[in-house]
């Protein structure tokens, strides 16, 4: 199975109300206070109140969230291979 290229990552937050995300290639899950996200520079959390999912395309690997934005957190490695619920599952 080939893997797909990946994307460059890179983050534009516009006054704590929007952020759009590039190099996006899962959503693991998201609710109001928070969204969860697999980049290509690895896990990323956006924390806040009010959040929803504007635009997902996980084929251009493009987020755009809005809301109250009062954090945002990476963990793990760009070079870990995370899947998402499904992918964690099936290990």
């Amino acid at each position: 199975m080939q893997e797909a290229p990946q994307v460059r990552h890179s983050l534009i937050l516009e006054g704590r109300q929007k952020a759009t995300i590039t190099g996006v290639s899962d959503v693991d899950c998201f609710n109001e206070q928070i969204v969860v996200l697999i980049t290509s520079a690895g896990s990323m959390t956006l924390s806040g109140e009010g959040l929803h999912v504007e635009n997902l395309n996980l084929k251009e690997g493009k987020l755009e969230v809005e809301g109250e934005i009062s954090s945002i957190e990476y963990s793990g490695s760009p070079r870990e291979k995370k899947g998402g619920v499904l992918g964690r599952l099936f290990r």
